[in-house]
């Protein structure tokens, strides 16, 4: 795939955990090591795992952690759902980092479509 900076993706997925940052501090003391801890985890997940498997050499080998992405894209949107719901942040507040990842999501998945390999292989 080459070098995993000239994927979008993974400029979508840094993005994403730059952007997540500021609002994760943002949470109530309470949460910032169990919540906020977690999205700092998924949301760096996804850049590490964009990374990693772009420099394997097979492409099932990058399909697996663009898998991995893909899962920590979805613990992001639900953590962001779920900071939402119990007030800690507003819809406005995570709108833009909500952008991103739905972006960042997209694009995994389009590497994925484009690599061709089904998912039990």
């Amino acid at each position: 795939m080459g070098h995993f900076k000239k994927l979008k993706a993974w400029e979508h997925a840094r993005a994403l955990a730059i952007l997540s940052k500021p609002l994760i501090e943002r949470l109530p003391a309470t949460e910032r090591s169990g919540l906020g801890d977690q999205w700092r985890r998924a949301s760096s997940s996804v850049v590490l795992n964009i990374a990693e498997g772009a420099s394997r050499r097979g492409a099932k080998e990058f399909r697996k952690h663009l898998d991995i992405a893909r899962s920590s894209l979805d613990e992001v949107e639900a953590i962001i759902d779920l900071a939402v719901g119990l007030e800690y942040l507003w819809r406005e507040d995570v709108a833009k980092v909500g952008a991103v990842r739905d972006e960042c999501a997209r694009t995994v998945f389009g590497l994925i479509r484009k690599l061709g390999i089904p998912i039990n292989s």
